[in-house]
């Protein structure tokens, strides 16, 4: 195997490892929308609250992914 196969191999690597951060996003979104849902669930009345909290936590946890999402990006096209 020639340097270049195997630079483009580790970045492939590199990138899909990267977006392993994507996944753990996925999970803390589903995570906080079933925490929300069920505090709504119990009590109607903490419906504005919780949807504000809820809304708030999945966009941090969005940003994880999108950060994941640059990184492999900047591993795939050599930008580095």
């Amino acid at each position: 195997m020639d340097l270049e196969t195997a630079s483009a191999l580790g970045r492939y690597i590199g990138a899909g490892l990267a977006m392993i951060g994507a996944a753990g996003a996925g999970v803390g979104i589903g995570l906080s929308v079933q925490g929300a849902l069920t505090g709504m669930a119990r009590n109607p009345d903490t419906y504005g609250n919780l949807l504000t909290n809820m809304i708030l936590g999945i966009a941090f946890s969005e940003a994880i992914a999108i950060y994941c999402l640059v990184i492999a990006f900047l591993m795939l096209f050599k930008v580095v």
